[in-house]
Formats: C-alpha cells, structure tokens, sequence
C-alpha cells in the first residue's frame, strides 16, 4: 500500500510553490526591463487565458519597476486545431507597429501554440518580438525560442504541467 500511495503523490507534484513563482516572476520582469529599457511602450500579449492570465501578472511586476508603459492584448487561437479557427489579437495590429512586442504564455511544450500565436504578427512590423512563459519544456517540436523563462523543465512526453495562477495568493505549478 505505501508504494501505491507514493506513486500516486508523485504523479501530483508540486515542482513550484507560490514563494517560487512570486520570485521567478520577479526575475522575468527584471530580464524583460533590462531588455527592453529603452523603449517607448512594451506589449505583453498572453495567449488565450492562462496566458494572459500570467501576462497580467507580469505586468503589474513590470510597473512595479519602470515608468515604461505597460499595455497587455490577448491572443485568441484554438491549441487544438489552430489552423481551423482564426487566429486574433485584441489590439489593432497598427498599435503594435514599431513596439516591442512580448507574446506571454504559462508552459511552453511543444511550441506548437506559440508558433501559430505569431500569425496576426506577421502581416506588421514590430521592433521585436519575444517569447516569455513560465515553464519551459524540452519538446520543442517547432522552431520557437523562449526569451524569458522562469524554469526549464525537461519531463516526459507523458507528463504534464498544470499552471495555476488562479488564486493571487496561492500560486502552484504540478506536474502531473
């Protein structure tokens, strides 16, 4: 029975407590600042909710630190079937010509989401384009490089990372 009750707490395992993630989320506002300290405005754009979710957050962190404005957009697709339905953004794409543009997700997997989040971003000109989550996995089946990341993970395909960051006090990532 103990190994049964082992296995079963090990499929469930916290990897990231609330003090973690408050700290990690620290750090990625800072790396983004440092990169970004000379421009007029920085767009987070989180992708569909926990995305944004996590891109909310980090804005607040960000002017906590800076004058820079801070806007946040959201990037709707379909993870599932992202060529099927199109892919939008909430801001007018004209709003994010000549800005820094970072697309923010929780956990990056495969790449696969981020990859097709670029597409209304293609058809502009941004100044740049960068990539922040808070967990990055190893199985990147897409060309996609994370800029900003608070902790890489490598996991089997098997696995899965759950995000939560609904309660503002009692963060936790799992992996599962």
């Amino acid at each position: 029975m103990k190994f049964v009750a082992k296995y079963i707490t090990t499929l469930h395992m916290k990897i990231l407590d609330h003090r973690e993630i408050k700290q990690k989320i620290k750090r990625l506002a800072i790396q983004i600042l440092e990169h970004n300290y000379d421009e007029q405005e920085i767009v987070l754009a989180g992708i569909n909710n926990n995305g944004t979710a996590f891109a909310k957050i980090l804005k607040k962190e960000l002017e906590d630190i800076t004058e820079i404005p801070v806007r946040l957009t959201r990037i709707r697709l379909n993870p599932a079937a992202p060529i099927e339905q199109d892919v939008s953004l909430e801001l007018e794409k004209e709003e994010l010509v000549g800005r820094s543009v970072i697309i923010v997700d929780d956990v990056a997997n495969t790449g696969r989401t981020i990859f097709y989040a670029f597409k209304p971003i293609l058809n502009i000109l941004p100044k740049k384009v960068e990539v922040a989550v808070l967990v990055d996995r190893e199985h990147k089946s897409f060309p996609i490089k994370v800029d900003y990341l608070g902790l890489s993970l490598a996991t089997t395909l098997k696995e899965n990372i759950e995000v939560d960051i609904s309660d503002y006090d009692n963060f936790a990532v799992f992996l599962r």
